[in-house]
């Protein structure tokens, strides 16, 4: 695995992911891309190029891991979506990331207040 650590076999739940394997599972969590459209994401994100040479083997072991899957579009280009298991994991890392940061009332709002504005 290039950047990957573990997963949990217990829940399929990713435990030791990378920031960056996270934030292409944030992606995939809008909608399904094709390896560029993740790259160009990230590199909005990242405000800097992200390699080729890091990207797939990271989209390698996130299918590897049954939290993405991959299939063909076309000869060249293939698509990734989130799974149900990478679903659980994002949804997962929220839980064990609110939990440290809720601590009182007034941080609890100011997530109330983000989830609101998105709507």
């Amino acid at each position: 695995m290039s950047e990957a650590q573990s997963v949990s076999d217990e829940t399929g739940m990713a435990r030791d992911l990378t920031a960056f394997q996270q934030n292409i599972l944030m992606i995939l969590a809008e909608e399904s891309r094709y390896g560029l459209a993740i790259k160009r994401e990230l590199e909005e994100y990242y405000g800097t190029e992200v390699n080729h040479g890091r990207l797939y083997p990271n989209l390698d072991d996130l299918v590897e891991m049954e939290l993405v899957e991959k299939s063909e579009l076309d000869k060249r280009t293939n698509q990734y979506e989130l799974t149900e298991t990478g679903y659980e994991a994002i949804l997962g890392q929220f839980e064990w990331d609110l939990s440290k940061f809720v601590t009182n009332h007034d941080r609890a709002q100011d997530i109330y207040d983000l989830v609101d504005a998105l709507k």
